[in-house]
């Protein structure tokens, strides 16, 4: 059965929808009514009712799949605005497809691209007004959550600023329970007794929403009547593992069967229909490429590589792929033939590179065979850049978490080459900072960063970059 909160909050959300999806339609009719007699009014084949609620039953459905974060207690306008894209994103392609397929409108209009530009950006407006009109409710002390925390362990510490952090969150954190006084606690934060006066201290005080436990396993009897005591009376219980004694970064929950599980590392990139997304875009666009682009490309690199230097066109090379799985990766070469070619970074003023190479290298025409490798499956377009066998050998000795990048395949291009971490390492510290960059892909991963990273990569190709060499 549902708390009063819980409906309140559905309650507000469903208006909230509505509200918005009467705004969508009546967007529309306005566009509608305005370009009466002009050449927009011929893209409306159906009766304008007609095309305007399918519209708002469209934007009503997308709406309620991707949610609504307005009202979370802990919550960022990147957040609310990121949200809203996925609504317009979900809404844009379902309405263009329902609209072409059964001949209501012309989609491909300009003023249906105005009016879902117009109707996204007016959405943004309006949510995070109302997230302004509610952090201002809360701070003035309405809207509150009142809360009690059991143990003092660091997660606990962390939770309570966490929670008191900003006045907007509306959490009131009333103190802490422990088998002692812990000094490390904040002063702010009041002491209230052991685990054993938890029952009467809340029959006492009836107003408590919340209550965040973080006592070891060892005692396992008190928390079994801690939750007992909160399942009958309407009090919400949270358990804090105390992980930061050995994990520093954030944790994500997951089930084996019926079995709780703290991952650490969230890898949506490894979930089965993100895998699929990535590897057909990986096949489309390398596809696309391989046949109209390469060949171009290929025959002026042939010719000029011939003329200028002895040797293959191609300069093939082993490095470390998914799961640290060797394979070996293609190249236009850019250097003279060497024995160093396994073993050392190309530098600056490497006198193993040609005039040519240097001029490929510049404007990464020296890495375009490696969609080859793309088509193949041992590369994506996207992911850490593949590094030769020995730097693996010797780096993942001397950085923590190396290894980690290669939970994922190696990509043409990552996120680490477009902030900054290209080309030659010559300090340690900055190999750790495109491990950092690489795991940061790995946790954030998403088929729309995929698509800027490519945006950066290609403008990067124009604008120019310092360590393109």
């Amino acid at each position: 059965m549902k708390s009063l909160s819980q409906k309140y909050n559905s309650f507000i959300t469903s208006l909230l929808v509505c509200m918005e999806t009467l705004l969508c339609g009546a967007m529309f009719w306005f566009i509608i009514e305005h370009t009466e007699n002009t050449k927009w009014e011929k893209i409306i084949m159906a009766s304008d009712i007609q095309v305007t609620l399918t519209l708002m039953l469209i934007f009503a459905l997308c709406d309620s799949a991707t949610g609504i974060v307005l009202f979370k207690r802990k919550v960022f306008a990147f957040e609310i605005v990121g949200r809203i894209s996925r609504t317009m994103f979900f809404f844009s392609v379902s309405s263009f497809l329902i609209f072409q397929i059964g001949h209501y409108m012309d989609a491909w209009s300009y003023s249906y691209l105005y009016y879902l530009i117009t109707l996204g950006f007016t959405l943004c407006l309006e949510r995070l007004i109302l997230r302004y009109i509610v952090k201002k409710y809360r701070t003035k002390g309405k809207n509150l959550r009142y809360v009690v925390l059991v143990g003092s362990s660091r997660s606990i510490n962390e939770l309570y600023y966490e929670m008191t952090g900003q006045d907007w969150s509306g959490f009131r954190v009333i103190g802490y329970f422990d088998y002692e006084k812990n000094n490390e606690m904040p002063v702010e934060c009041k002491y209230l007794g052991t685990p054993g006066m938890i029952e009467d201290y809340l029959k006492k005080n009836k107003g408590i929403h919340y209550l965040y436990c973080g006592l070891r396993d060892i005692y396992k009897n008190d928390i079994i009547k801690i939750i007992s005591f909160c399942e009958n009376n309407l009090i919400r219980f949270y358990s804090v593992p105390n992980l930061h004694n050995y994990v520093q970064n954030r944790v994500y929950l997951d089930m084996v069967g019926s079995v709780p599980i703290l991952k650490l590392r969230s890898e949506n990139i490894s979930r089965l229909g993100n895998k699929f997304i990535k590897r057909a875009f990986d096949l489309v666009f390398s596809s696309l490429f391989l046949c109209t682009i390469f060949p171009f490309v290929l025959l002026v690199v042939t010719i000029v590589t011939k003329i200028t230097m002895p040797g293959p066109v191609f300069f093939k090379q082993k490095r470390n792929g998914l799961n640290d799985k060797e394979f070996y990766c293609l190249k236009f070469r850019s250097m003279k033939i060497n024995e160093d070619a396994d073993r050392l970074q190309a530098t600056k003023d490497d006198p193993r590179k040609t005039k040519w190479g240097n001029i490929m290298r510049k404007y990464n025409i020296d890495e375009l065979p490696q969609f080859i490798n793309v088509f193949l499956g041992d590369m994506s377009v996207v992911g850490p850049r593949p590094h030769m066998l020995k730097h693996t050998e010797e780096y993942s000795k001397l950085i923590d978490k190396y290894m980690v990048r290669h939970l994922v395949k190696p990509g043409v291009t990552g996120w680490s080459q477009v902030t900054g971490f290209r080309g030659e390492t010559k300090e340690l510290n900055e190999m750790a900072g495109r491990i950092r960059g690489d795991i940061w892909y790995i946790e954030n991963w998403s088929f729309w960063l995929d698509i800027y990273i490519i945006y950066k990569t290609i403008a990067n190709v124009f604008i120019g970059e310092e360590k393109a060499y």
